[in-house]
């Protein structure tokens, strides 16, 4: 996780805006903004329609759109019947739920759950973007069936004193944000039933202002036991912190449902030369990122490249996205290999693919199913969704055992990578703190150990699928968040 660590803005605003609704808490989209949204994906895309489908959008584009939401919305009162009729309290979660990336994706697992497998709930559900930048592409690529639900939920009305708000981001974004955000909870701490942070750390250790935030939290959800010790290390209340591990679709990543993606045909060669034998078949490792130093890029070039030549049958597909830097990657890794102490094969260098271009949510597991391993050597992972998603779809994966995966990690469903050693942060937010350094050599011999014994690799690929049915699936981490919410609701009563 990359914290924001900007000045507040335009907190003062919001909470004018927001504080309107008291003492009841209105979540609703128009028909009008439903209308605007299907017209706006009719034309050229442009700065002008790039307007996403929740409130907080119309929020940062003030004045015009906060006139148009004012004039368009009712205010429901607090006794209507229809309002009455239904469960009085009212989960309101709010997340990157339009952003892309691993706090999104997470917040969609838990929010898909929560609404397939919790009969009868004893709350309703209502969600609202917050915490990153919205993208366009990304709520394009989502199912139909997500975008109604999204919709739905945000339609959801909530009396504000009978509603738990979660707030599933980094903690800059928690009230009152370090950056310009929807702030989470909406109007501060003291105006709803419960407020819980759902947040994650990729190192050792957790700033002393997120641990102020955690702590005027009334919970703190995180997903690993490695969290929890971290958490409490820090400073956060031991009491405050709970283990809720996150979910994975594993019906929606289920091999067998798929047929695999034509990754040549997405991917730009930018080192090592193109197979021309269309009859061979290359054995190919995915990694999934976004591109930063933490993700251990580095160590997988070099891994890679000095275990592997032309001549190996080999192939790595890197999916990526720029992360506070250009899309160049080509050049990236040209610049890499130079400046390094790496000697050029006779037969030439083990071809390297880049595919930087948007992957639609619905395709994703076509990418997955054409790869033959995955493996990400990353420094440090609050969870880390592409690993699970593969672990999902049968593949075998090597990962780095530190942090976050060593809560599903095992020798039997994959090949955890050792750890050389802790290295120092030495830039941005989190400067100072620890985190793991993988090792190039044993990487390396993981690597050339998944294509030499490829029944081993497929056998830990299923054992990796059945864990992530066993330990994750939607249903089972629905009721660990139903059973909470349950138990302070009791507490309450």
């Amino acid at each position: 996780m990359t914290s924001h660590e900007n000045p507040p803005q335009q907190t003062n605003q919001f909470r004018s805006f927001t504080s309107k609704f008291k003492p009841l808490f209105i979540l609703y989209s128009s028909s009008i903004l439903i209308l605007l949204l299907a017209i706006s994906f009719t034309f050229t895309k442009t700065s002008f329609y790039k307007i996403p489908p929740f409130k907080s959008h119309f929020i940062l584009h003030p004045p015009f759109f906060q006139s148009l939401l004012g004039f368009f919305h009712r205010t429901q009162k607090p006794n209507d019947p229809n309002l009455i009729s239904k469960p009085s309290h009212c989960v309101l979660w709010m997340a990157p739920f339009l952003s892309g990336g691993g706090y999104s994706s997470e917040s969609w697992s838990y929010i898909l759950a929560l609404k397939e497998y919790v009969k009868n709930p004893r709350f309703r559900l209502a969600i609202d973007q917050h915490g990153d930048l919205e993208s366009l592409e990304f709520w394009e690529g989502l199912p139909q069936d997500v975008k109604k639900l999204a919709f739905e939920l945000y339609n959801t009305e909530c009396l504000m004193n009978e509603t738990i708000v979660v707030c599933h981001s980094e903690p800059g974004a928690w009230y009152p944000p370090l950056f310009q955000t929807l702030p989470c909870p909406p109007t501060g701490y003291k105006d709803f039933k419960l407020v819980i942070g759902r947040t994650m750390f990729e190192t050792d250790r957790v700033n002393l202002e997120h641990v102020k935030r955690c702590n005027r939290m009334d919970f703190v959800w995180v997903p690993t036991d490695f969290h929890v010790s971290t958490f409490v290390q820090s400073g956060v209340d031991p009491s405050k912190v709970v283990k809720i591990v996150q979910p994975i679709d594993v019906n929606f990543f289920d091999p067998l449902k798929y047929e695999p993606l034509d990754l040549a045909s997405k991917g730009k060669l930018v080192l090592g030369t193109r197979e021309t034998d269309s009859s061979a078949k290359e054995f190919v490792f995915l990694s999934v990122f976004k591109w930063e130093y933490r993700k251990g890029w580095d160590v997988l070039l070099k891994a890679y490249l000095e275990e592997f030549s032309n001549a190996d049958g080999v192939a790595l597909y890197l999916l990526t996205n720029a992360y506070h830097s250009d899309k160049n990657f080509g050049s990236k890794i040209d610049k890499f290999v130079r400046d390094s102490d790496m000697a050029k094969p006779v037969e030439g260098w083990a071809p390297i693919y880049v595919i930087d271009n948007h992957i639609a949510q619905l395709v994703l597991p076509r990418v997955y199913k054409a790869a033959d391993a995955f493996v990400l050597s990353s420094r440090g992972e609050g969870w880390g969704r592409p690993l699970v998603e593969a672990m999902a779809m049968s593949l075998p994966v090597i990962a780095t055992n530190w942090s976050g995966p060593t809560e599903y990690l095992t020798e039997e469903n994959s090949y955890p990578l050792q750890v050389d050693r802790m290295s120092e942060v030495t830039e941005g937010p989190f400067k100072g703190h620890l985190w793991a350094e993988p090792s190039v050599d044993k990487l390396k011999t993981l690597m050339r150990q998944v294509t030499s014994n490829v029944g081993e690799a497929n056998a830990k690929g299923r054992k990796a699928r059945e864990d992530m049915i066993r330990r994750f699936s939607p249903e089972l981490v629905a009721g660990i968040v139903r059973d909470h919410i349950y138990n302070f609701l009791d507490q309450e009563a």
